[in-house]
């Protein structure tokens, strides 16, 4: 029998399958779709913002009790959250990705958004590396003519504002594409292609100043990143970064590709437009356990059987709850308790942009220090289940700036956990 069914293939999904992987296991995931890394700008966020704090984070660890008391963070402690981010370094770097902070991994880094905000971010693809709005060089953000969404003279705009030594132009479509209807995701596999990004290099060339670093939109390649980014800073002779755009994400699509490699090449198979749909439960000794998880295919339902489950469906945004004109709101596979309020009058704050968040994207599944759910005080819910990511009660990952951080740390923190219980039930079974 399978030993884990991982529910969910969003970043917390992804991780769980491969840290349980990589402890011995054997694992399979089921999905609905394939989560929202192609949405995402492809960083690590730990935590970049306290709740109602103006201010943002400098020390990620190390705000970490400041936090309530049963947020994910405080549940599994500093240091297990610090060294799951320095295996998930790790890991994907193995994977073809290389991901960077700050010298010391214990701060947060400013790097530039699509619109020339400061992001707080703890590990960035090395691509985005030389964007750190704290480095003293100026920057020439670089436009492509006939691009839509992204504007480099806005972004300049806002950088100098904040008192950032920056700049913008353009190089022609041409320097990067033969066709006009490209998207972002086209436009960087276009340059893949070493004719193609000779173009560009001589077209940023024409531009750039002495001791300018080059900011230019995420299209830098896509199979052969690696080498697009090496070739353009040789014929430059300046350092390269990218910032992030609008979806979709170059830098989400490249991580989650790593991630599916990584995944395929420890035997762990993904099954997607598979949307959980009910389960079954028996008692046991050790009380009720998952017996299986039924899915929805074009036929019938299709029921998976596994020794342990971890649900990584999300949040309410990542439609792993739901809720109903009554002002019911529940977990749509297990059902379980959530400490969402079952009242939509308090759901949400008067103001929408209220620094201490809204109730609603609050709660979610309320877990244990093993991170299984339970039931307010009361026993574990399933023996065998095990909570992860955005569905974990008490935090508010986009408010924090924390999303990607929880679900790396509650996904690496629950396969230990899995596979720790499955070695004690088989070693229970051997003495009996």
């Amino acid at each position: 029998m399978l030993d884990l069914l991982v529910i969910g293939a969003g970043l917390s999904g992804l991780t769980t399958a491969l840290a349980a992987a990589e402890a011995g296991l054997t694992v399979r995931i089921v999905a609905k779709g394939l989560g929202a890394l192609h949405w995402s700008a492809g960083t690590i966020d730990v935590l970049g913002y306290l709740p109602g704090a103006p201010f943002a984070v400098e020390e990620p660890f190390a705000a970490i009790a400041q936090l309530p008391e049963r947020h994910p963070y405080r549940i599994l402690g500093a240091e297990r959250v610090a060294a799951s981010l320095r295996r998930f370094q790790t890991l994907i770097a193995q994977a073809g990705l290389d991901y960077t902070g700050a010298p010391d991994l214990a701060r947060n880094q400013l790097l530039p958004s699509a619109v020339g905000a400061v992001r707080p971010i703890f590990l960035a693809p090395a691509a985005q590396q030389h964007g750190d709005t704290q480095a003293s060089a100026p920057m020439l953000i670089v436009g492509i003519a006939g691009l839509r969404d992204f504007y480099p003279e806005l972004v300049a705009e806002n950088l100098a504002k904040q008192g950032i030594h920056a700049r913008a132009a353009f190089v022609p479509w041409e320097s990067v594409a033969d066709q006009r209807d490209r998207n972002n995701m086209q436009l960087a596999i276009g340059l893949d292609d070493p004719a193609q990004r000779r173009k560009l290099a001589q077209a940023l060339k024409a531009l750039m100043r002495p001791g300018e670093r080059i900011g230019m939109p995420a299209i830098l390649g896509m199979a052969d990143h690696a080498a697009v980014m090496a070739e353009l800073e040789a014929a430059t002779g300046a350092t390269l970064f990218e910032v992030p755009t609008l979806p979709p994400s170059v830098p989400g699509a490249r991580l989650h590709a790593a991630l599916r490699n990584a995944l395929r090449a420890r035997a762990v198979r993904l099954e997607s437009n598979m949307e959980a749909i009910g389960f079954g439960v028996d008692e046991g000794p050790q009380g009720a356990h998952v017996a299986w998880v039924e899915t929805a295919t074009s036929a019938r339902p299709l029921r998976h059987q596994a020794r342990a489950y971890v649900l990584a469906t999300g949040g309410v945004l990542g439609g792993g709850f739901t809720s109903d004109p009554t002002g019911r709101f529940w977990e749509r596979i297990f059902d379980l308790p959530l400490t969402v309020p079952q009242d939509r009058r308090a759901w949400f704050r008067p103001a929408f942009l209220d620094t201490a968040g809204q109730p609603v994207f609050h709660g979610g599944v309320a877990v244990d220090d093993q991170l299984q759910p339970r039931a307010g005080a009361g026993p574990r819910v399933y023996a065998n289940l095990w909570a992860v990511g955005g569905a974990l009660a008490d935090a508010d990952p986009i408010m924090e700036r924390s999303m990607e951080g929880i679900a790396i740390a509650t996904g690496m923190v629950a396969a230990a956990h899995v596979a720790a219980s499955l070695r004690t039930r088989a070693a229970t079974v051997a003495a009996a």
